[in-house]
């Protein structure tokens, strides 16, 4: 019995370990990635290069792969017990990450800054978003007469 409860709590932590890496990369490409490339795209199409929607699609692609691998090896070769003991570790970190994973979030525009500069040509927007400064980033946006919306208002800075 004591090894089964040792088994089940470490199935629960891949669960929760599985969906942190890869549930939660895939969650902020949807969730984050995707909306704010639509966003500079809108602003103007020469903002940012095609190669940035690509790379969220591989990593989508990615993600989706490991995670179906890592589901059939859990659902074909576990007991019912750790079966659910991973679906369970899974949904907790879903659970953690729901709030976290949004456009509006800091540390997620951060995110995104830091793995999307590299597709932005205009240097001094690029410089911004290397950076991580949403300041520089609508002013630049703003001298190259462009929509500022691009830079979502940060709810834990409106508090502040």
């Amino acid at each position: 019995m004591q090894m089964k409860l040792i088994w089940g709590a470490a199935i629960f932590f891949g669960g929760w370990l599985w969906f942190y890496l890869f549930g939660r990369q895939f969650m902020f490409n949807t969730l984050v990635a995707f909306p704010l490339l639509a966003r500079l795209k809108a602003a103007s199409p020469e903002l940012i290069v095609v190669g940035a929607r690509r790379y969220t699609i591989v990593s989508v692609a990615v993600c989706l792969i490991v995670s179906a691998i890592v589901l059939a090896v859990v659902c074909v070769f576990c007991p019912l017990y750790m079966i659910i003991c991973f679906f369970v570790g899974a949904l907790l970190a879903l659970v953690l990450l729901i709030p976290r994973v949004k456009t509006t979030n800091r540390d997620m525009f951060d995110s995104f800054c830091a793995s999307y500069y590299r597709f932005v040509p205009d240097d001094e927007l690029r410089t911004a978003m290397f950076n991580k400064k949403p300041g520089q980033i609508k002013q630049r946006l703003y001298n190259m007469d462009l929509p500022r919306d691009f830079v979502p208002d940060f709810k834990d800075e409106q508090n502040k």
